[in-house]
């Protein structure tokens, strides 16, 4: 069979099963249950603005998203729902604005469900790992079914399609298709906060390696989506940057280096607003942290960008992803899925023939990766909203792992060619 066929296969049978669980979670999920606040907002901020011809940062358009979501317009101290996204994150939605939400939301957890898959998969690539049917499987389970993905699937969060483009971006690097990888990385742009950092590392990296068609891709196609976005609404990067500089008036937590400076033992507490122990001091603490962070980031960034350590590749862009979720003044416990990767490498090694009950260890790490965060947020849930501890673990944990085993990411993790061919 040719590959062209195959692929032609292998499509129609991926678009059959992409209806198919459209249509489940129509019928189970979105239509009895209407909901995906995140995705919400971004739907009706394109809807308004493409059907209704209303600027999707205007009032008019806000107060449309809050009567889809509340019923009636804001009320003092909850989320506005404000459209708060790059414009050209309407030409994303587009294809579906015109759908009643429920079919809308339902093809969208389906499409970030894909997400997730294609990630993973894209991942065991990276990481040169074929892993046994039942591991892939209960990887797939897990990848849709742990804490920090699953909400991020309720809550309908455009993070996991940022974590696809980003994942995607590094696979067409490896794999010398410089010219999608640079389209996939302007596109993970509509959300700034989760590659502020990668992306310059990206496009500095590439601009080092003379990976020129990288760089390109990159530069016109986020030219064209900055332009065709100012063609639609020449104000909106100012009433978009309006929006954003609102956000932190309605919201309670800050990065988890925020978070955990300002609890009683440190600082202020984000759930009751009493100081604790140290006064402001937890101010300057964040500023030491962050600064101690960065500049131990930067340390990767010299030795693959100055000093051409290609081995480090790997493991500079998962510590790059690392301290984007670690000192962004703003993250969310749905950006996690970032980590995913680091959560393979590890797993790879773990089920090398050389360890006998690897199989076994892999088993009880996903069990404890799953269990834990649900016990966690459920023990400590106030009312709707998590409890800052749960921002807290996972980053740390990442954040040691990579610290004290970076050799053997500068040994095993696969190298990254240079010069474009």
């Amino acid at each position: 069979m040719s590959i062209n066929r195959q692929g032609i296969i292998l499509g129609v049978i991926s678009l059959v099963v992409f209806v198919v669980v459209t249509i489940g979670t129509y019928n189970s999920f979105t239509k009895p249950f209407p909901g995906h606040n995140d995705f919400l907002s971004r739907w009706e901020g394109a809807r308004s603005f493409w059907i209704d011809g209303l600027n999707p940062y205007g009032d008019e358009a806000s107060l449309n998203i809050q009567r889809a979501i509340y019923g009636r317009a804001v009320i003092e101290g909850e989320d506005p729902g404000l459209f708060a996204y790059p414009m050209y994150t309407a030409l994303i939605v587009y294809p579906i604005v015109h759908m009643e939400y429920s079919w809308a939301s339902a093809v969208w957890m389906t499409l970030l469900e894909a997400c997730l898959i294609g990630a993973l998969l894209m991942c065991f690539s990276l990481f040169q790992w074929q892993p046994k049917p039942l591991m892939l499987g209960v990887l797939v389970l897990w990848t849709l079914f742990m804490y920090f993905s699953a909400r991020g699937l309720l809550l309908g969060q455009p993070g996991h399609v940022v974590y696809f483009l980003e994942v995607a971006t590094l696979w067409a690097l490896f794999k010398k298709h410089d010219r999608s990888a640079g389209v996939m990385l302007a596109l993970s742009t509509i959300k700034p906060q989760m590659g502020f950092l990668i992306v310059p590392f990206l496009l500095l990296w590439g601009l080092r390696v003379r990976r020129w068609q990288f760089v390109g891709g990159f530069v016109i196609s986020f030219l064209l989506l900055m332009g065709i976005s100012f063609l639609l609404v020449p104000t909106w990067m100012n009433d978009w940057l309006a929006q954003v500089a609102l956000y932190p008036s309605y919201t309670e937590l800050g990065s988890p280096v925020w978070i955990l400076v300002n609890f009683p033992w440190l600082g202020v507490d984000p759930m009751t607003g009493k100081w604790g122990v140290t006064g402001g001091f937890g101010d300057t603490l964040q500023l030491v942290i962050n600064a101690l962070l960065a500049v131990y980031m930067l340390w990767g960034w010299l030795d693959v960008l100055v000093r051409r350590k290609t081995e480090r590749f790997m493991w500079v862009v998962m510590i790059t992803l690392l301290m984007t979720h670690l000192i962004a003044p703003r993250t969310a416990t749905p950006h996690y899925v970032v980590f995913i990767p680091v959560l393979v490498f590890y797993l790879r090694e773990l089920n090398l023939p050389k360890y006998r009950r690897g199989g076994l260890w892999s088993a009880l790490i996903l069990l404890a990766l799953f269990i834990i965060p649900w016990i966690h947020f459920v023990s400590t849930v106030v009312g709707e909203f998590e409890h800052p501890t749960v921002y807290l673990p996972i980053p740390f944990i990442v954040l040691g792992l990579l610290i004290f085993t970076r050799k053997l990411w500068w040994e095993k993790a696969q190298l990254i060619d240079g010069v474009d061919k």
